[in-house]
C-alpha cells in the first residue's frame, strides 16, 4: 500500500450547489477548513460523519453524463494522499500509471489508470 484515499471529486458547475444537495441526502460539514486543499468558488467539500469526504469541482463547459450513453461518461476521480510524491509516482508508473501533469513545486500529481481514468496523488 503507497496511499489512502483522500476523497472522491466530483466534476460539475456549480459545486457549492452541489455539495448542498449531497449534505441533503447524506448529511455532514459543508466546506470544512483542511490543510489538504483550498476552499473557493471553484472548489467545495463535504465532510461525511463516516469520515470520507466527497470534493465537488467546477469545469469550465461542464456537460453532464449520459447514462450509458458511453459518448457523455461519468465524471470523477479519487484523491489518493501519498507520503512522498516520487515515490507514490514511481510506484503507481511501475503498476501501468500513465503520467498526466507532474508539474514541479505543486503539491499533487495527475496520472491516469491503465484504463485512462485521471486520478490524483496528493501529498498528505
Amino acid at each position: 500500500m503507497i496511499a489512502t484515499l483522500q476523497c472522491i471529486v466530483l466534476d460539475c458547475p456549480d459545486p457549492a450547489a452541489l455539495c448542498r444537495f449531497y449534505a441533503s441526502l447524506l448529511g455532514g460539514k459543508i466546506d470544512t477548513p483542511d490543510p489538504r486543499w483550498s476552499l473557493d468558488e471553484d472548489w467545495s467539500t463535504l465532510h461525511l460523519p463516516s469520515g470520507m469526504v466527497l470534493a465537488f469541482q467546477r469545469v469550465a463547459d461542464h456537460r453532464p453524463p449520459r447514462w450509458p450513453d458511453p459518448a457523455h461518461p461519468q465524471q470523477s476521480h479519487l484523491d489518493l494522499g501519498v507520503p512522498d510524491l516520487d515515490q507514490a509516482q514511481s510506484h503507481a508508473e511501475a503498476a501501468g500509471a500513465t503520467v498526466l501533469d507532474a508539474t514541479p513545486d505543486r503539491s499533487w500529481r495527475v496520472l491516469a489508470d491503465p484504463a485512462g481514468h485521471p486520478f490524483c496523488l496528493v501529498r498528505d
